[in-house]
């Protein structure tokens, strides 16, 4: 994929007659319109690896160390994703120099009109990319929504699904979503984009204050896999209010934005907080939870950073009556940070 997308950007700028023609071409709004639709593609950008966010602890949670899993993330997604936004704009950005008029914002729109334009060595060269861009689209699929909703779904019901069945799951849903029509336009794909922002920003935002500022990183780790009444995780019959009254406060306060995006008329207040909608339900809901939490405390918190992981060399987590390896080594690490 990532030769399929450097190859349809130099193609794309050779046509175009270089780079100069493309970053020359003047713009089209200016002032405060310019600044809000740039904050609405930053936005935008932070929707294209919403799911990426709140997914990320369904990989992550094979790594041997909390290190582990920071660096990788750290250079990759950063990178991957400015390069990608860098090849889509470039390209889309050619477009109105090759043909004129409005920019085709989409590259299989874009291809179609090279083959147009071509013979058999453009069709070769369409050919290629778009398998390229098919292999591409299965594999972040199964990446980033198929292993993760089946992972989820394997803890929901641990005793009928698997990840592959979850996995399965999730492809079935997805083709009844007629998934497709989100790309009829421009429009209504970066609608959808910010839709999916107003949902996962809320749970973000409760997973990062939750073990942030909450728990301070302190987690009883053989208790999060015991459903006893009596565990610290089980809250009011295994459901914590307080993570969903959060959830659901974030979700509030862009709903009469949101409602403004898809065609009503709403107050512009609503929608400049809409433009802003994936920070305002992620502080929102982290700010709700933690308050929550202050007024109704939840077992096994910190007053100080307790994450431990780094300095656990081994640790079991089932419950044993002839080995308490797991409590003599969890005590240590915390004796040992304190």
């Amino acid at each position: 994929m990532p030769a399929a997308g450097v190859a349809f950007l130099i193609w794309a700028v050779v046509r175009a007659g270089g780079v100069g023609p493309i970053v020359k071409q003047p713009a089209r709004i200016s002032g405060s319109e310019l600044a809000w639709e740039f904050v609405k593609g930053v936005m935008s950008s932070i929707a294209n690896f919403a799911t990426l966010i709140v997914n990320d602890p369904d990989f992550a949670r094979f790594a041997g160390k909390p290190r582990d899993a920071l660096w990788s993330q750290v250079f990759t997604i950063p990178i991957g994703f400015a390069v990608t936004s860098f090849i889509g704009i470039i390209v889309s950005s050619s477009s109105t120099v090759i043909y004129g008029g409005e920019p085709i914002w989409d590259p299989l729109e874009l291809l179609e009109r090279f083959i147009d334009d071509g013979g058999s060595a453009q069709r070769f060269g369409v050919f290629v990319i778009s398998a390229a861009f098919t292999l591409a689209q299965l594999g972040t699929n199964i990446a980033a929504n198929s292993v993760s909703a089946g992972t989820d779904m394997t803890a929901l019901l641990p005793r009928w699904l698997t990840i592959r069945r979850g996995g399965y799951i999730c492809a079935a849903v997805g083709l009844a979503m007629c998934p497709y029509t989100l790309l009829t336009s421009s429009n209504k794909f970066t609608t959808y984009l910010s839709a999916y922002s107003v949902f996962l920003s809320s749970i973000a935002g409760v997973m990062i204050s939750d073990y942030y500022f909450v728990r301070r990183g302190y987690l009883e780790v053989k208790e999060l896999y015991d459903d006893r009444k009596t565990g610290p995780y089980y809250f009011t019959w295994g459901i914590n209010w307080r993570a969903y009254a959060a959830y659901i406060a974030g979700i509030l306060i862009n709903v009469v934005g949101f409602a403004g995006a898809v065609g009503r008329e709403v107050p512009i207040g609503a929608t400049y907080i809409y433009n802003l909608n994936f920070f305002c339900g992620f502080i929102v809901s982290a700010v709700m939870y933690w308050g929550l939490c202050k007024l109704f405390p939840i077992p096994a918190t910190s007053d100080k950073w307790l994450e431990v992981g780094d300095l656990i060399d081994e640790l079991r987590l089932a419950y044993d009556t002839e080995s308490t390896t797991d409590d003599v080594a969890h005590t240590k690490a915390v004796n040992a940070m304190v």
